[in-house]
């Protein structure tokens, strides 16, 4: 048994026996670390047989290795990583790259154990001399498990302890290795190693050393390359190829002339590789979403897999999955839909336009809740710096840091569609007064709701004063018609409605129960009112979104992911009439103009004080919702008056700048798509008519008040005597003036006459001439026409 004072001559002594006897590991590192179990009165035999047995907890998971976001094709859309690293097979390994690492590194790979005794003997001399470990004559496996250690560590007080220069570090490097040769193969070993390795720059891990100085793949590399990267294992922050190319170039060389010597490629090939230059094709892979070419959607991915419990109990463990778990993540994102919004966004509302206005889109597949684009007109990153943004406006607080911003009008659709979902017809009528007090309304607690001293009136795009059915009223977005009919379905059941479409705020509160809810009071985000907007487009059924399709981790099993969360939240049908309706806003009313060519419906939003402007609109196959406004606060920066990079709008409505957007983007996205119609609301929808139906105003002027008023009301008209005006057409006592005037006019419109006082005092006097009556009298009447 050797001790502390064991003289240098005995131990030598023992070496020289031992030195053959490669076998004997065990015993062998017992004597490299004679200083500490020489202490200790530990016996090398009996260290030798605790050296051999399995060390507990030792495991070869927990490498960090880069995740992948994908759109819907395949395409990358960005990546995650700890430490930038593409695990692959062997076979994906050039064989060239495979003997450079072992000519450089361990060229007796193959031929020893776990220990390599020659290697570890001479680290031995050199401890015995020096009283603790200096030296541990590492081949491939112990650098394997050193890395190995290093990359498990959560903290850098592990990673200090696994890089540390003591005796119990070594102890524990050489029994894993020792453990690791018993259970996998050699070739399985070096796959690992130089999957494990850092190669410098960032770039951890053949592979992704591959492509990060190579642009290509492990299985491609030349000699010289194969060379340059096992040249930089030793020490990859002084052999850096980028840094350092001259220093690089040397110890490739040497690599080279290595490989030689052992005879494993000739000396010619080894010499025309050195006489190479380095060149390099740098691909500089960035962590994160801030140089991805869709960096909000990856964003909205990213905070889905950070915040959602599917993922992981904790934050932190969420965290470590996606920056350390190798995960292919492929998402739901359409390159094209991706690429029309962002050019659309970009082209009315510039990153950095002279106005500060910002805006967003999200677009979402009827029937299944996937979101095809999500897109901000800025760059992520921060909001200092001009143009750029941290806050993803498309999405909601938990997905994007968003407030979310107040809808406008197009809640409306939600009041319209809870009233044909109580069977109202298209011809229902309501007055749609010029002012309107919010009184009468409960809440879904039966609580009374309203401002009596509140007037709402209407915005400058819809009009009031009259009567308006369900389709005109929406059509001109007539906030007074919708208060009315708010009133008249229920502010509850509306609630209700926008509820069972996946609307609430932006903050992830509820929707608040004002009578101001159809006018859009409540903040919201234009993901959520896209994929309202969408369940219309998919008669009824309503999809929470979803980003992500599938997800396999780095040994290609499939994990857990949110699963699509569908629901038929109105009947058809009524589906089917909100539609027929919105349809028309397209056509003849606050957006006519900016159809698609194929069917298509929307509503615009005006919120108040032109503070933001809405639009949200769908197809069958696709929704949008598109918000414009400005992120210091859209009441202080208004956009009344809006110029913009040279482009003056006056006063910006849903029409103005959402309602191109969305063409625009929705034309882009849906230019391969074959069009699909929407179907014909169900028969009892028209049983007032059509809603828009005109109907004749028959001419009574010249007629006394009393025939006129009887003529109109058998016509179906409601009828107002206003006050008498001049006239010298139609005699005194007569009808003069109708409005609306005589033609086609909307069922039980109000018509208004006014009767005739007779000519103007300067008619017949006044020291002028009469004006001659026309024709002269000399000539024959014109046919019809009344001479007064």
């Amino acid at each position: 048994m050797f001790t502390a004072s064991t003289t240098r001559r005995e131990k030598v002594r023992a070496l020289r026996g031992l030195g053959t006897l490669s076998g004997l590991s065990g015993v062998l590192v017992a004597l490299l670390l004679l200083p500490v179990t020489g202490a200790a009165g530990i016996g090398a035999r009996d260290a030798g047989r605790w050296f051999q047995a399995e060390p507990e907890g030792l495991t070869t998971s927990g490498v960090p290795q880069r995740s992948t976001i994908l759109d819907a094709d395949g395409h990358t859309i960005a990546t995650f990583f700890y430490q930038n690293r593409v695990d692959v097979p062997l076979d994906k390994i050039a064989p060239v790259l495979r003997i450079a690492v072992l000519a450089i590194e361990d060229s007796r790979f193959y031929d020893h154990g776990a220990i390599d005794a020659q290697g570890t003997l001479r680290a031995l001399v050199s401890n015995l001399g020096n009283g603790q470990v200096t030296q541990g004559g590492s081949g491939i496996t112990q650098q394997y498990v050193k890395n190995l250690l290093v990359t498990q560590a959560d903290t850098e007080a592990e990673r200090r302890e696994a890089q540390a220069v003591t005796p119990a570090r070594k102890i524990r490097e050489l029994r894993y290795a020792v453990a690791l040769e018993k259970r996998f193969t050699k070739d399985e070993i070096l796959r690992r190693y130089l999957n494990i390795a850092y190669y410098g720059d960032g770039a951890y891990g053949v592979e992704a050393a591959s492509r990060h100085y190579f642009s290509k793949h492990a299985s491609e590399l030349s000699l010289a390359e194969a060379a340059l990267l096992a040249g930089v294992i030793r020490y990859p922050y002084a052999y850096d190829p980028i840094r350092h190319a001259g220093k690089a170039r040397e110890r490739r060389n040497i690599v080279l002339h290595r490989m030689a010597e052992l005879g494993w490629i000739d000396r010619d090939a080894a010499d025309r590789a050195a006489r190479l230059p380095i060149k390099l094709d740098v691909d500089d892979v960035k962590s994160g979403c801030v140089t991805s070419s869709a960096p909000f959607f990856c964003d909205y991915v990213q905070r889905e897999i950070l915040t959602n419990r599917v993922f992981g109990d904790t934050p932190g463990e969420r965290e470590k999955l996606l920056k350390r778990g190798g995960l292919t993540i492929r998402t739901t994102m359409d390159r094209r839909a991706q690429k029309a919004a962002q050019r659309a966004v970009d082209e009315y509302v510039p990153p950095k336009n002279s106005a500060h206005k910002a805006a967003a889109e999200a677009m979402v597949e009827p029937g299944t809740g996937e979101v095809k684009a999500m897109v901000v007109d800025r760059a992520l990153g921060p909001d200092k710096v001009r143009g750029k943004t941290w806050i993803n406006f498309a999405a909601d607080a938990s997905h994007g840091s968003s407030i979310g911003m107040q809808a406008g009008s197009t809640f409306k659709a939600f009041t319209l569609a809870a009233a044909l979902d109580q069977g109202m017809p298209f011809g229902t009528r309501l007055m749609a007064p010029r002012k309107y007090t919010p009184v009468g309304y409960r809440n879904c607690d039966g609580e009374r709701v309203g401002d009596p001293s509140a007037s709402l009136g209407n915005a400058a795009d819809g009009e009031g004063g009259k009567k308006f059915s369900l389709v005109t009223g929406t059509q001109h977005s007539v906030n007074t018609f919708f208060l009315a009919l708010e009133k008249e379905v229920g502010l509850c059941d509306t609630v209700r409605m926008a509820e069972k479409l996946g609307m609430k705020q932006a903050s992830g509160k509820k929707l608040e129960q004002v009578p101001s809810f159809t006018l859009g009071s409540n903040p919201v985000s234009p993901l959520r009112l896209a994929a309202a907007y969408a369940a219309f487009g998919a008669r009824g059924k309503y999809c929470e979104p979803i980003a992500i399709k599938k997800i396999t981790d780095s040994s290609g099993h499939e994990l857990e992911v949110p699963g699509r969360d569908c629901d038929q939240a109105m009947d058809r049908g009524v589906a089917d009439a909100v539609n027929h309706v919105l349809t028309g806003v397209l056509t003849k009313g606050t957006a006519r103009g900016m159809g698609l060519g194929r069917d298509a419906a929307g509503k615009t939003g005006t919120v108040d004080d032109f503070s933001a402007a809405w639009f949200a609109g769908y197809t069958p196959d696709l929704a949008s919702a598109v918000w414009v406004g400005d992120p210091r606060g859209g009441y202080k920066y208004p956009m009344d008056g809006l110029c913009m990079d040279g482009r003056c709008y006056g006063a910006v409505f849903g029409a103005t700048i959402p309602a191109p957007i969305w063409r625009q983007s929705m034309l882009g996205a849906l230019s391969d798509t074959a069009p699909t119609s929407f179907r014909r609301p169900p028969s009892h929808f028209f049983s007032k008519g059509s809603g828009e139906d005109k109907v004749k105003l028959p001419d009574v002027r010249g007629m006394k008040p009393d025939e006129a008023v009887k003529k109109l009301r058998e016509a179906g008209f409601e009828v107002k005597i206003d006050k008498p005006v001049e006239s010298r057409e139609y005699k005194k006592g007569t009808v003069a003036e109708m409005d609306p005037k005589p033609g086609e006019a909307e069922p039980e419109e109000k018509v208004t006459l006014r009767v005739s006082k007779g000519p103007g005092p300067d008619d017949g006097g006044g020291g002028q001439s009469p004006i001659p009556p026309f024709p002269p009298p000399s000539y024959p009447p014109l046919p019809g026409f009344r001479q007064q």
